[in-house]
């Protein structure tokens, strides 16, 4: 540690920092802190621990405008550790910016080529439940698109990527929302043996993606993006085969309207989500 600029480790408690979206507001708030800031949240407890250059009332500053209550806790000089943990964070890494890289283009993959295969056979079942869930995965495929494109970036530009995705499914659901209202006003007969088979195929695929898209939440806003999103479709295509297996008990196609209609609530409160990630 040099003693003409010394380093400091803050504790803060912050009382409304409670969930992934003001751990994202905190992170941007403190990207750019001059001589940057090596971060360790505690959720739970709602406590953020910081090593850092900057005075600890310049770190206070930036979060107190964020409204999350926060106050210095306590304030001493870093260890040497410590400093090792500000120097490893103010480092590029180039080896995990590539592994993220490489999932979001398995995830793109998987979701484009879902979207062909669902909403194809959502078409000839008449399924409404099944096309919300295909325009879903055509929204997810855009997403990890943009959110391939924040790799490596600054933080600001992560977080524009995240909006721009939450904007992209908001419009996508209420697409998915009208093709409910079209299908109720036409009528149809869903074919259920093809939506429950179909909705077993998406959520193999989605499940997959939950677990790829969870190895790299912690990278950054678009990656809790791609995570959320994720999470949305396995909630999506389990409501699909419960809605085919009572098409089938029933003979009636209210299920299939029913759950066409869950699936773009869910995916509009996965925007909402999304969207306050920003901070």
């Amino acid at each position: 540690m040099n003693a003409a600029n010394p380093l400091w480790h803050s504790t803060f408690a912050v009382p409304r920092m409670d969930c992934p979206s003001e751990e994202a507001m905190v992170r941007n708030a403190l990207a750019d802190l001059p001589g940057g800031a090596a971060l360790r949240f505690d959720l739970p407890g709602r406590r953020l621990s910081a090593v850092h250059a900057a005075a600890a009332q310049d770190v206070l500053g930036r979060l107190v405008p964020l409204g999350l209550g926060a106050e210095l806790a306590e304030s001493r000089a870093a260890s040497a550790e410590e400093a090792v943990q500000l120097a490893a964070a103010r480092v590029p890494n180039a080896a995990a910016d590539a592994a993220e890289a490489r999932t979001l283009k398995i995830l793109l993959a998987i979701n484009a080529a879902m979207f062909v295969l669902e909403i194809g056979v959502g078409l000839a079942a008449q399924s409404a439940g099944l096309v919300a869930d295909s325009l879903d995965m055509f929204a997810d495929a855009a997403v990890y698109g943009m959110a391939l494109h924040a790799v490596g970036r600054a933080t600001a530009s992560k977080a524009r990527a995240a909006r721009l995705a939450g904007w992209l499914q908001a419009v996508l659901a209420l697409g998915a929302l009208a093709e409910v209202v079209r299908r109720w006003w036409h009528g149809g007969e869903p074919v259920s043996l093809l939506m429950m088979g179909m909705g077993l195929v998406a959520l193999a695929a989605n499940v997959a993606c939950l677990r790829l898209a969870a190895r790299h939440r912690e990278a950054g806003v678009h990656m809790k993006a791609s995570y959320i999103f994720s999470a949305n479709d396995v909630i999506a295509n389990l409501g699909v085969i419960a809605a085919g297996a009572l098409v089938a008990a029933t003979g009636s196609p209210w299920p299939d309207l029913i759950v066409g209609t869950v699936i773009g609530l869910v995916v509009l409160n996965g925007a909402r989500r999304i969207l306050g990630l920003r901070a």
